[in-house]
């Protein structure tokens, strides 16, 4: 595996899109396109006293900041390296009384970074903060209406004796940063994610928000994958850490002069639905050949075949049953009603199998829900079929080196070997470690953790 740089890449206007990337050179499976720092994050509101502010590591035990009673810390060593970040924050948030929410304290942050070091072109960087498309313009009323609430409340925190921003420009700011994940076309907004440990067989939990400067275009179907290596814990102890950074890793080959695209949506969905959510999030129409084509959309609307085909009455109804089931079955997970959430699936399930098919995109959901709600429940056996059938499903709709797809594949593995299926869980577990290898390179916390 090569590593790229931004002499790897050239910026250029794709039609109907904004800024693109094109490749200078050829890519193989694996190589890392170009590597760029994080702008800014900060940690989910849900999660500020339970994640570290500086490492972004979940622990038992951390460290509060004394000054402002809000930030938390593994140690003295993250405490300090935080501090350039945390300091104009620490004092907004003792003269304002709390903190504000995730999206403004982002902003903030990005704020305070202008402040001391201006808006234009950073090193290493593709386009500047200024550069960013924020589409205020493509705003209905519901979403212009909290863009201002986020102004005001900014406006509110925001310390008298920094530099001072019109309103027009902190609007700006606020569309660049606002929730959806990937910032569309002209830059990237991104959830920075915690790599749990294999053995809870939890894929990466998205733990904050945080913005990069970089021109990559969207689409369904991924060519690239882009993910954020956060801080490592150990690194920062020893002084040789790099800043949390956003790293773009080729999935396929790449020529020169091929467009750069990863995915802003997960693809197991048909494509009128990815193409609703692209242009309602995201504010473009998605032009790709598997839209276009509504490639694999058969296999995730699959029915039975054979003598026993359903009717296609028997099908409309079986699918509204698995989405009114979906709903119930989210409600109760949020309650914490996992029993209850076995039971929905299991019944879910047997109107599901005699009717859908084995890659249909509404079993394979059932399936995954099913799984990780049994292991959570230790119910080993049941959940690696589930696993397996789920996967099964996956490798048929997914790009092969799809980092959901090998992460699927990890938790199924854990959840094999905790079965006491050894050799099935130790099989999984290598096809997931070769996909990840790719996605997410030899030095992630994830991959690691599989070698061992």
């Amino acid at each position: 595996m090569t590593g790229g740089g931004m002499e790897s890449v050239e910026v250029f206007t794709s039609e109907g899109k904004g800024r693109g990337l094109k490749a200078q050179k050829e890519f193989l499976p694996g190589d890392v396109i170009f590597a760029e720092p994080a702008y800014a994050a900060v940690v989910f509101d849900s999660l500020t006293h339970v994640i570290c502010h500086t490492c972004f590591k979940r622990q038992e035990r951390l460290h509060r900041c004394g000054q402002c009673k809000f930030a938390y810390y593994c140690d003295r060593t993250c405490q300090r390296a935080a501090w350039l970040n945390h300091k104009n924050e620490c004092s907004a948030i003792k003269r304002h009384g709390k903190a504000p929410t995730e999206n403004i304290r982002l902003a903030a942050r990005i704020m305070w970074k202008i402040e001391r070091e201006g808006s234009g072109l950073a090193e290493g960087c593709l386009v500047s903060i200024d550069d960013l498309q924020n589409h205020v313009d493509s705003f209905d009323e519901e979403e212009k209406k909290e863009l201002r609430v986020d102004v005001e409340n900014f406006l509110e925190f925001w310390p008298p004796q920094s530099q001072q921003f019109g309103v027009q420009y902190i609007s700006h700011i606020f569309g660049v940063v606002r929730p959806g994940g990937w910032e569309s076309k002209q830059g990237a907004a991104f959830n920075a994610s915690s790599p749990e440990k294999v053995s809870n067989s939890c894929p990466e939990e998205a733990i904050g928000i945080g913005i990069a400067e970089t021109g990559i275009c969207g689409r369904c179907f991924e060519y690239c994958h882009m993910f954020v290596l956060s801080f490592s814990h150990e690194a920062v102890r020893s002084m040789f850490h790099t800043q949390m950074r956003i790293e773009l890793r080729a999935l396929s080959k790449i020529s020169p002069g091929d467009e750069l695209t990863v995915s802003y949506v997960d693809f197991l969905n048909v494509s009128e639905e990815r193409r609703k959510q692209l242009k309602k999030q995201y504010y473009f129409d998605c032009t790709c050949e598997h839209c276009k084509k509504q490639i694999k959309d058969d296999l995730m609307l699959a029915v039975k075949e054979g003598e026993s085909k359903p009717s296609a009455e028997t099908v409309k109804e079986v699918i509204q049953f698995s989405k009114d089931t979906l709903e119930k079955i989210n409600k109760a997970r949020m309650e914490g009603l996992y029993h209850e959430v076995v039971k929905m699936c299991r019944e879910c399930l047997k109107k599901q199998e005699p009717v859908l098919g084995d890659t249909n995109i509404y079993l394979l959901r059932i399936f995954s829900i099913a799984s990780e709600v049994l292991s959570y429940l230790q119910m080993f056996e049941e959940a690696a079929d589930y696993a397996k059938r789920m996967v099964d499903g996956y490798m048929k709709i997914y790009h092969p080196n799809n980092a959901q797809l090998g992460m699927a594949m990890m938790r199924a593995g854990v959840t094999h070997w905790h079965a006491g299926l050894i050799e099935a869980g130790h099989g999984l577990i290598c096809k997931a470690y070769a996909i990840l290898l790719i996605t997410h390179g030899p030095s992630h916390p994830i991959t690691k953790d599989l070698e061992v």
